[in-house]
């Protein structure tokens, strides 16, 4: 038995419906708790229109990580190929990004300018551009390290920071390709000092300190035979990540609509895809060949 009369049950739908009205028209959200107010402690942290964002990883304590996990020295092309691999991964993933630099344990992702993801909040581009990376490198790592098992999940930190023209933005990714030479000479100089003439960390830092460039050069020439523009370009310059379109063959079944079986064929498509490029950013050169990446359009 129902508890109320029938009128009394339209009389309570029609105040139920009378309130319903009222909260629609004046936009009452009903979904609202007590405990919304705690979202008023969020920092604003959208970041300017019209700016280039861009996302810098580095690695958390590489130099032990790499130690640890027996890294070749100076340079490990396998540990460089899976930074590549994790960062082409990322651009994958967002594709507002026009271009990354990566060199050692870092790399830069470069939003366009126009990029409204994430409503432009800071925190979503970094948060997501190193979760992204970071399990990427330790799905891919057995690709590139088959015979050296991942003792310990690796870190990376990352920062935002905008840049509000193109000739900033230029001269950043100059300043981290400059980086990379700066560090790979003076490297590559001590390693050798260290593997072929046997001295100590020590004394190998102490026999550079005060030395330029030149000097680096020719200690390299004269004591080991090595010229330093015969090295690796992804060692001394780094790579860059650029969209590029890249034909894709595979075989699939065809299916005729006379025949029972399918036909295997070959197709192929052509696809943009994160192209890895060792070249130098300082120049023109570079910015001449990709104009779309600072088009208008960005």
């Amino acid at each position: 038995m129902w508890p109320f009369s029938a009128a009394e049950i339209r009389s309570r739908l029609a105040a139920t419906s009378v309130t319903l009205r009222r909260c629609l028209r004046l936009g009452v959200t009903m979904a609202k708790s007590k405990f919304e107010y705690v979202r008023d402690f969020e920092a604003d942290d959208t970041c300017l229109p019209h700016c280039w964002v861009v996302v810098r990883l580095d690695g958390r304590n590489f130099h032990r990580f790499a130690e640890k996990h027996s890294f070749a020295k100076p340079n490990d092309s396998r540990a460089l190929q899976l930074m590549t691999k994790c960062a082409q991964t990322v651009m994958e993933e967002l594709e507002d990004i026009v271009i990354a630099y990566g060199q050692s344990d870092e790399y830069s992702f470069v939003f366009r300018r126009k990029s409204n993801w994430f409503k432009r909040r800071a925190s979503k581009f970094m948060t997501l551009v190193a979760s992204q990376f970071a399990s990427s490198y330790v799905f891919y790592w057995r690709d590139y390290f088959a015979d050296q098992p991942l003792l310990y999940p690796p870190g990376f930190d990352g920062r935002v920071v905008l840049y509000p023209s193109n000739q900033t933005l230029k001269d950043y990714l100059s300043w981290r390709q400059a980086d990379c030479h700066i560090n790979n000479l003076y490297n590559t100089v001590f390693w050798a000092l260290i593997q072929q003439s046997g001295l100590t960390p020590v004394q190998a830092q102490e026999r550079l300190k005060g030395t330029l460039a030149g000097d680096k050069n020719e200690i390299l020439f004269s004591q080991f035979h090595i010229n330093y523009n015969d090295e690796p370009q992804m060692y001394r310059k780094g790579t860059v990540l650029v969209w590029q379109k890249v034909d894709e063959v595979r075989t699939q079944e065809v299916r005729l609509p006379a025949e029972m079986e399918g036909e295997r064929m070959t197709v192929t498509r052509t696809r943009a895809r994160p192209v890895p490029l060792y070249c130098d950013l300082i120049g023109d050169a570079f910015w001449k060949e990709h104009p779309d990446i600072l088009s208008g359009d960005n």
